[in-house]
């Protein structure tokens, strides 16, 4: 069947590149859509409309109630809808502002509701688009220091309210989240230039890159046409999904690794709450599923972006569910859960991913072999519930709560 859909791009990123990409599509039947957060200081986002001559219309959008996700979801997904119900758009290219990351947009394009859009449905704005590819932007010179800091947006100015993201979660997102990269500039010399590249290929293993001079000016067009079939194209994160999705390199490369670390036992929580440093310096990112002796029921989502790291929930262990509950997950994640079944424990076990750029890998493994039960503790399932547990409310690091625009349709497995 024939997918009427509008076709939307999505271009992310913290590089003035994401600019000039975003205008290499304007073509024929394309328009393009900006929100621009820069005068958020003054209570007002400006969202303008470009149409494929360079015709440009800036509205000035108040803060619905103070708030930046409220005023984007209002805004951009009715937008959408009606941009579809015009017959001369054949494809809506979306730039985002620096600080927002695409999944949180492609969560609520295909789940938020949309109503009172005249002569159209109430519904999702996925009714009427389809992601066709979401490409990040990358300054070559500047973005591994921002994804393994942990300076807060605020303190470039950045962010508003209770915004308290770091940047480094910002970027690491947007580029884990990409079907395809732009890469613009140089290294400061070739080593770090592939040290850049091999963490990338690591993060993005299926995204197409273009490496752009410092001209920007990318081929946006040829690149969406090498992104692959098995692309997620909008696609939502699943906290049972395989963490090693898109087949990455598992070798070293200029210092840059990736971890894996798999256990067929819980961790102690005071333990693991000791061991968590180890990922936060010298690693670029971290997630996973964590087992957690004193919650056997929950699954919990570790994950991690340059000095910051936060725990979350992600949903219940197929052996705390009942027969019926089962039934209603996935086929998918009941399969891969049958093939590693464990009498006793179900299909509990621990499974993260962990990649570095100056850390020593067996340094990691051995803090978290530390942090599991031992032989003995292991024995003693009955005392489990007894331990103190540093993550009884989840946990972040720095602790503190953490707003993205469009954040109230959350990823399961975030804090």
């Amino acid at each position: 069947m024939t997918d009427r859909r509008t076709p939307l791009v999505v271009i992310a990123g913290w590089s003035d590149a994401a600019e000039s990409t975003a205008r290499s599509l304007l073509a024929d039947g394309t328009v393009l859509v900006h929100h621009d957060l820069s005068h958020l200081g003054e209570g007002v986002v400006r969202r303008t409309v470009t149409d494929p001559d360079g015709r440009a219309r800036t509205t000035v959008l108040e803060l619905a109630h103070g708030c930046v996700s409220c005023t984007l979801r209002e805004d951009l997904l009715p937008l959408l809808r009606r941009l579809h119900a015009r017959s001369s758009v054949r494809r809506i290219v979306l730039q985002l502002d620096r600080t927002l990351e695409p999944e949180a947009l492609c969560r609520a394009v295909e789940e938020v509701v949309v109503s009172g859009v005249v002569g159209q449905l109430d519904g999702p704005a996925a009714r009427d688009v389809r992601i066709e590819a979401v490409v990040v932007c990358v300054a070559a010179d500047s973005w591994l220091d921002d994804a393994t800091g942990d300076e807060a947006l605020a303190e470039r100015g950045l962010g508003v309210g209770d915004d308290e993201r770091t940047v480094a979660q910002v970027v690491v997102g947007q580029v884990e989240y990409a079907d395809a990269l732009v890469v613009a500039g140089a290294g400061e010399d070739g080593w770090n230039q592939a040290r850049l590249h091999a963490v990338l290929a690591r993060l993005a293993p299926a995204a197409p890159i273009d490496w752009i001079g410092d001209d920007l000016s990318p081929d946006a067009a040829r690149l969406l046409t090498r992104i692959p079939g098995s692309a997620r194209r909008g696609a939502a994160a699943d906290a049972h999904a395989p963490l090693l999705r898109g087949q990455p390199p598992l070798a070293a490369d200029c210092g840059v690794s990736l971890v894996e670390f798999v256990a067929e036992r819980p961790f102690h929580p005071e333990r693991l709450h000791e061991a968590l440093d180890v990922l936060l310096d010298g690693v670029v990112a971290a997630r996973g599923r964590v087992w957690l002796a004193t919650q056997p029921d929950r699954v919990l989502w570790l994950e991690s972006a340059g000095g910051g790291l936060r725990v979350g929930d992600g949903g219940r262990w197929l052996a705390a569910m009942t027969p019926d509950e089962q039934e209603r997950e996935p086929t998918a994640r009941r399969a891969m859960a049958a093939m590693r079944w464990d009498e006793r424990f179900g299909d509990r076990d621990v499974s993260l991913v962990v990649l570095t750029h100056a850390a020593d890998p067996t340094d990691i493994d051995r803090a978290l072999q530390w942090a599991l039960v031992t032989d003995e503790e292991l024995d003693r399932e009955a005392h489990w519930s007894t331990w103190s547990d540093p993550f009884g409310h989840w946990h972040q690091d720095p602790c503190a709560a953490s707003e993205s625009p469009y954040s109230d349709v959350n990823r399961e497995g975030t804090a």
